[in-house]
């Protein structure tokens, strides 16, 4: 248990503008993951979505003195990644979705099942992911905050600077989207 891991994320924020390293790495360990796997879903680089992690959080870390204690960090944060993950993605001209590999996504089940329960799960997530993976970005990564991430509504209009209405509207396109491409 960390020295900072009895405050709320906006105590952490402040502690750490004001200079409290530990602080700060308490806001890392609690977000590190969650905005790695978001970053390798947009760029299908697990090493670049990697080094993108680590520049979300040295940007934040520069940033702090504008973060608006109004604002929640969680969404600023991941606003801070995709941003950075746009700007990769155009630098690259690369617009894709990592897919999970087959020996990655067999590894993931309970190890209860049967092997053909195990196999049918893993091509379930492999049409699942192929079906993401067919989405245009705009749809993939709305899919991502609120499915995976279970971001709210209002948090996803946070990040993806939208306004509600467009949120609500683009996550049902998207599901509409990502139900016709998936295998019967």
């Amino acid at each position: 248990m960390g020295i900072c891991s009895h405050l709320d994320d906006e105590e952490c924020a402040k502690r750490a503008r004001r200079g409290d390293r530990a602080a700060f790495s308490e806001l890392v360990a609690r977000y590190q993951d969650r905005i790695y796997r978001f970053l390798v879903r947009l760029t299908h680089s697990p090493d670049d979505a990697r080094e993108l992690t680590q520049e979300t959080f040295l940007h934040a870390y520069q940033a702090l003195v504008r973060w608006r204690a109004d604002a929640r960090l969680c969404t600023w944060l991941f606003r801070i990644a995709r941003n950075l993950a746009f700007d990769w993605l155009r630098r690259r001209n690369r617009v894709a979705f990592v897919p999970w590999d087959d020996d990655e996504a067999a590894s993931h089940p309970d190890p209860a099942p049967a092997p053909d329960v195990v196999l049918e799960t893993a091509q379930r997530y492999q049409g699942l992911e192929n079906a993401l993976e067919r989405l245009p970005l705009e749809h993939r990564e709305i899919l991502l905050l609120r499915e995976i991430e279970e971001m709210s509504y209002d948090d996803i209009a946070t990040v993806l600077n939208l306004n509600l209405g467009t949120v609500k509207s683009r996550i049902a396109r998207a599901r509409a989207g990502l139900l016709e491409r998936m295998p019967r």
